[in-house]
Order: C-alpha cells, then sequence, then structure tokens
C-alpha cells in the first residue's frame, strides 16, 4: 500500500481529492514560495528597501523561472526547511548577482512557508467550497421533493417517532450549510501573509517592516495581521477545524447511508454501488464507507495538530514539521471527503415502500409516544405513560397491533389520525422545506 491514499495509483480514485491533490504536491509548493519571494521583493522596492531594478528583475524571474523540487532534497534535509536551498537555485538560475542578492531581503523561511501556504490554502478552501455548495443544492432538492415522505426515525438504532425523509436530508445538509456560511469571515480572518523576519521582531525589515508587510500581502491578495503570528498557528488550526467540520458533516451521511441500505432495512437506494469479489448479490456503500473513514482520520489528525500549536520559544522545529505532516492529510481528506459526497447526494433516492413497511412493523409501537401524549389530555401524564407501556407490552407478548388494543380500550380516540405516519411527523415537513429554501440561496453564489 501507498504511503498516501491520495496518492496511491491503486487507491487514489477511491479517495480522490481533484484539483486539491494538486496544491500539496512539491512543485505546487515551490511554485507557491517563488510567488512569496517575488511580491516581497516588488513591496519592498516599493517601499525602498531594495533598489526597484533589482526587485523588477526579481519579480521577472519569479515568472520566467522554474526550480526542481528535487534539487531541494539535499539541502532540506541538512537544514530542515526547503527555503535556503530554494533561495540558492533560484539565485544561480537568475544569473545576475546584483540583483539576485536581494531575493528573501530580511526575511525567514517561515516567513516564505507559511505565506505560500496560505495562498494554497485559499484556492484549496475554493474548491472544498463548490463542492459542498453542490452537495447541499442535492440535498435541498431532496428536501423540498421529499418533506412529507414518511420514515421511520431512529434512536440508539432503534424506531422512535416518524419524521420524513425530507427531514433528514435537511438535517444532513444544515451542518454544511452553517459551514459555508461561516467561511467568508474564516477568509477574512485566517488567510493571512506572514512576514516577520529571522525571531518575529522584523529587526532586519528596518523601519519600514509594517509598510513592507502591508503591500506584500496586498501583492499577495492576502490579510496583513499587522503582528508576527510564527508561533502563534491559530489560523492554521481555524482552517482546518472547518475543514474537518465540513469532513465529519460528510461522514455522519455516510454513517447513515451505511444504516438505510443494511439488509433488512434498506431504505434509500445510492445509484452506483460496489461490487464483492465472491458475493454476487453484493452491492456496497463504497462512498459511504469512505466517507465515514475520512471523518475518522480527520478528527484523529485534528487532535495531534492542536498538540502541535503548543509551540517553544519563538519557532519549534518538531512542532512545525508535525504540522507538515498533519495539515496536507485534513485538507486533501476534506476535499476528498466534499468531491465524493457531491456525486453521493445527487444519486441518493429513498425507497418510500421500504419506509412504509419499516412504519408498518412493529405492529404501531412507534406511535406510542403520541398515544402517550394524547392520553396526557384525559389524565396525569405519569398515568397516560404507565397506562400506554403496558399496552405496549401487551401488543409485544399478544403479538397484536397496538392500534387494535388502542380501539379497544379507548374507542372515543381518533385512532386513525393517531396510527397515520404522515400526520404524526410533527414539525419535520416543515424543517425540511425550510432547509430547502435557505439551500437554493446557493444558486448563483
Amino acid at each position: 500500500m501507498a504511503g498516501s491514499v491520495f496518492d496511491s495509483r491503486v487507491y487514489g480514485d477511491l479517495f480522490s481529492s481533484g484539483e486539491v491533490s494538486r496544491l500539496f504536491s512539491d512543485s505546487a509548493e515551490v511554485r507557491a514560495m517563488l510567488l512569496v519571494e517575488g511580491a516581497l521583493a516588488k513591496a519592498q522596492g516599493e517601499a525602498g528597501v531594495i533598489p526597484q531594478e533589482s526587485a523588477a528583475a526579481i519579480g521577472r524571474a519569479v515568472v520566467e523561472i522554474a526550480v526542481d523540487p528535487g534539487v531541494l532534497k539535499r539541502p532540506t534535509g541538512q537544514n530542515g526547511v526547503p527555503v535556503p536551498g530554494l533561495v540558492a537555485a533560484f539565485r544561480e538560475e537568475m544569473k545576475a548577482p546584483e540583483h539576485a542578492q536581494y531575493v528573501h531581503w530580511g526575511a525567514t523561511s517561515q516567513d516564505i512557508m507559511d505565506s505560500a501556504l496560505m495562498l494554497r490554502l485559499r484556492q484549496a478552501l475554493a474548491l472544498v467550497e463548490a463542492d459542498v455548495k453542490a452537495a447541499v443544492l442535492s440535498l435541498g432538492k431532496l428536501a423540498r421533493a421529499h418533506a412529507e415522505l414518511p420514515m421511520a426515525a431512529r434512536t440508539y438504532g432503534q424506531h422512535a417517532t416518524p419524521t420524513s425523509f425530507g427531514a433528514v436530508a435537511a438535517a444532513w445538509g444544515t451542518p454544511l450549510l452553517n459551514l459555508l456560511e461561516e467561511l467568508p469571515g474564516l477568509r477574512q480572518s485566517c488567510l493571512m501573509v506572514s512576514l516577520s523576519g529571522a525571531a518575529g521582531t522584523s529587526s532586519a525589515l528596518g523601519p519600514k517592516a509594517a509598510e513592507v508587510r502591508a503591500t506584500m500581502a496586498k501583492g499577495l491578495a492576502l490579510q496583513d495581521p499587522g503582528h508576527s503570528w510564527h508561533t502563534d498557528r491559530t489560523p492554521v488550526l481555524r482552517i482546518a477545524d472547518w475543514l474537518l467540520r465540513v469532513t465529519l458533516a460528510f461522514g455522519k451521511i455516510g454513517e447513515d447511508c451505511t444504516a438505510l441500505v443494511q439488509s433488512g432495512i434498506q431504505e434509500v437506494s445510492l445509484g452506483g454501488a460496489g461490487a464483492s469479489s465472491t458475493m454476487p448479490q453484493k452491492q456496497n456503500p463504497v462512498a459511504p464507507s469512505a466517507l465515514a473513514a475520512l471523518a475518522r482520520q480527520g478528527s484523529g489528525l485534528l487532535s495531534v495538530l492542536q498538540g502541535a500549536a503548543m509551540q517553544q520559544h519563538q519557532r519549534d522545529g518538531a512542532a512545525w514539521f508535525t504540522e507538515w505532516m498533519c495539515l496536507p492529510q485534513i485538507v486533501l481528506g476534506a476535499a476528498t471527503s466534499a468531491r465524493t459526497s457531491k456525486e453521493l447526494c445527487a444519486d441518493i433516492s429513498p425507497r418510500a415502500e421500504a419506509m412504509a413497511t419499516a412504519l408498518s412493523a412493529g405492529r404501531g409501537l412507534i406511535h406510542a409516544e403520541a398515544l402517550s401524549f394524547t392520553l396526557a389530555a384525559q389524565m396525569p401524564r405519569p398515568d397516560a405513560q404507565a397506562a400506554v407501556k403496558t399496552l405496549c407490552q401487551e401488543a409485544q407478548a399478544a403479538r397484536t397491533p397496538l392500534r387494535d388494543l388502542v380501539v379497544r380500550d379507548y374507542p372515543d380516540l381518533d385512532a386513525d389520525a393517531l396510527f397515520d405516519p404522515a400526520r404524526q411527523m410533527g414539525h419535520a415537513p416543515w424543517e425540511a422545506l425550510q432547509f430547502s429554501k435557505r439551500a437554493d440561496g446557493l444558486r448563483g453564489s
């Protein structure tokens, strides 16, 4: 098995992160770091920190020169970071030492790497956002179309009370819609440039350090933090947390779909499904299983990433290295989850007949709560609960529908209404339609 399922030639289609995968390649990182070096030089040239002629030469070279990531392997192993090797290779390729000497002027490796990371995270968030929107729109259609379709709600894996399939779809989609609404604020507060020098003091950048940082941020279309955040990993953690919550929301859909297609339930259809190598009757819920697995992986990785945010002094190599190992997997996991779910949510369809069968099974005990509240209008609530519990026990022991016992003992009650799932869904249809309206607001955005 490959070291990562996201890079595997065998498992790559099962865990496909689409375009996001290219953002976490060596070539993408090198390209992003060179863009940051170019933006730094341009900002310093405008502020008069380095000669404008040199800033222009560096800017041209950033566009024209491609540094092979392979040449960075040895120096990164020696230095612990790729930037010294990158700067050396870039200066050599410029063939203009009088200008190349100003590359990376006053910055530190972490400034370049963190700024480059934010450029790639910005693109990753946009790609994940597009897939989440597509999934939410599909769930909105399901919620609207099946707002009034009764099905059994389950708590602790057992029938609870009637709900609607539309409400189930709404419950799947609402956390995703809320996450989309968080995204503008997340971008504004977390996608920021880094430029603070060796120990976060900007000492080598001189009196124009703040001006250069602000201009550099504008050039890269990132936020100016106004301070050093070398060891404050809050921006990275908040982005990772958002991505994990996307993965968890889709993992919930995966868990539910796996349960709803299992033998004896089979209340939804998932479209394409997986074949077994030996059992021809099987159609395995492959995509839902992948979603659940990605959610579990992401949860563990975020815990490690949070621990790595507790850094020593002004830079902590071990903590920083830990971030490198965890963060890309969290991003790729979220991207894979969103991409997989976009297709899954478009293919989910309810099996109304199976849902009706589930509601009619169990001798009508799914309506026990409604019965207890109806009786509570005639007697104290504890007495009503006790009476219904006795009726449920009798229904099970005598294998008699609860409805028949209610007609026998409480002939004045409207049994037709009481035991009609379509009239016992509470606010489920309303919840489904409200979510659908919110989801429709994504169209054109």
